[in-house]
């Protein structure tokens, strides 16, 4: 039986998409469309029939117009470093990629603004204005090489999120091409605009509602100091006391980081900081900015709350350059993770702070009943965790046994009052476990607000909801109908 692609005519297609384009931002070729079959979760793969890379609204409205008058289904792509499957293809699809819309548009230092184009990289943002004082608070541990557009579909946070809160805290307005084509405007220069929040839907959507062409971002004024302190525990459980005892005291970091004795280990064999000791059982890093005076009195008093709940020693720097090679390691954890075992599988559960400890336990108490090794990496502050799951993808079935020892970490999280994604989105990875955080109704709510952006149901089809396959959605199917036959909705 020939499939769907096989059947459908792509010649004239490729016309549209090579007038509309140009046929150097066209991928037509097999060996070339590989590089598009996944994202950052290279475990799912699925080659897109067809590739594009416009460089302004009009071109991605024109691509999408043609795909919303093919019926194609189309999966929006900015530097695939995502962990969620958020950008992986689906068979038949057109991949439209935002790598090509790299300019920054606008610098308005006054009314501290940046406007951007989606494929902008994060770090970009700050070095353009740190020179006048100016610095944008996101930033994903991929800072330096994910992009701005993928930042607003995953509402990533970061080190700062803490703080400063996430992606979704520092977007004013966004320009969308939504599914059929048209173009619109969500938000605007100020940070309340009346109405409807539709920018807050936007933002976190995971290319399900369109595509964000021209993004307004808010920048802040580089803080007057700067702090960061090291304190090393015997034992993870330590340092997530820690944790809950500087935010329970009122301080307010810009952010705290947690690593296990296994991480720590990795990033120093593969950056050698030399700063982070190896038989500790967890570090903690934490950032204090501010006033002079303020940064000071934090020091004391976070330096006071680690020693009373049990770190052995601690450093601090203040000067930048002390500062970056603290925080090195941590940034560089990820990447320590593959040089630890041949692959490892990344979740992104939230906990309150006040389970850490019973969670981390429940953790290690897994890795030892699965037989798989869990380094333990996250953003400690706002209980946002990021458990790397270590595996060896030759040996037989090792993945699917992986996926499972995830579910479970996820299910941990939900028990104890948390959610299955902080930053790296829902996808395809997690679509599933979505009914554990949410009722059918709250579902079938959120399929409503989905299907009038995507009636066609063409933008980033299979993902951040459950499937029928998956989670029994099709016995609802006729429910569904009859409520909006009711226009209950």
């Amino acid at each position: 039986m020939q499939t769907q692609q096989q059947r459908r005519n792509w010649k004239p297609i490729i016309q549209q998409f090579d007038r509309a384009i140009g046929k150097k931002g066209v991928i037509r070729r097999k060996e070339e469309l590989l590089t598009y079959e996944c994202d950052g979760l290279a475990s799912y793969r699925q080659r897109p029939a067809l590739v594009v890379l416009p460089k302004t609204t009009e071109e991605v409205a024109a691509a999408v117009k043609i795909c919303h008058d093919n019926d194609i289904p189309w999966v929006a792509r900015g530097a695939g470093t995502g962990l969620s499957g958020g950008a992986l293809p689906v068979e038949d699809c057109v991949l439209i990629v935002t790598a090509r819309m790299n300019r920054i548009l606008k610098v308005d230092l006054d009314n501290q603004q940046v406007v951007v184009q989606p494929g902008v990289i994060n770090n970009w943002v700050t070095q353009t204005v740190s020179g006048a004082g100016f610095y944008y608070a996101p930033d994903p541990s991929s800072q330096i090489i994910c992009s701005i557009g993928g930042n607003v579909a995953e509402n990533s946070g970061g080190v700062h999120c803490l703080k400063y809160g996430v992606t979704t805290n520092h977007v004013l307005g966004v320009k969308v091409v939504v599914p059929d084509g048209s173009v619109v405007d969500f938000g605007g220069q100020i940070p309340e605009m009346p109405g409807y929040d539709l920018m807050g839907v936007f933002v976190g959507s995971e290319g399900t509602l369109g595509i964000a062409t021209e993004i307004t971002l808010r920048i802040l004024k580089t803080p007057e100091a700067i702090c960061v302190l090291l304190a090393d525990f015997e034992t993870i459980e330590a340092a997530g006391a820690a944790v809950a005892g500087i935010i329970s005291a009122g301080i307010i970091p810009a952010g705290m980081e947690i690593m296990d004795n296994l991480s720590i280990n990795a990033v120093e064999d593969v950056v050698a900081t030399g700063c982070y000791p190896r038989d500790a059982g967890a570090i903690l890093l934490v950032e204090l900015d501010g006033l002079q005076v303020e940064v000071a009195a934090g020091k004391k008093r976070v330096a006071k709350i680690c020693k009373e709940m049990g770190a052995r020693s601690l450093t601090t720097a203040s000067d930048s350059e002390t500062r970056l090679k603290l925080w090195k390691g941590r940034k560089a954890a990820f990447a320590a993770a593959g040089h630890m075992s041949p692959n490892y599988f990344v979740q992104d559960g939230v906990i309150p702070r006040t389970k850490l400890a019973g969670v981390l336990k429940e953790i290690e108490a897994l890795s030892e009943r699965s037989g798989y090794a869990i380094a333990n990496v996250f953003h400690a502050g706002d209980g946002n965790l990021h458990p790397l799951i270590l595996y060896d993808e030759s040996v037989e079935g090792a993945f699917e046994e992986v996926e499972k020892v995830g579910g479970e970490i996820l299910t941990l999280c939900v028990q104890a009052g948390g959610s299955i994604s902080g930053e790296h989105g829902i996808g395809a990875d997690k679509n599933c476990y979505m009914p554990q955080m949410f009722n059918e109704v709250d579902l079938e709510t959120m399929q409503y607000v989905r299907e009038a952006f995507n009636e066609k149901g063409l933008a980033n089809p299979g993902k951040l909801f459950p499937t029928p396959r998956t989670c029994g959605e099709a016995a609802n199917a006729q429910k569904i109908a009859q409520m909006k036959g009711a226009q209950l909705f």
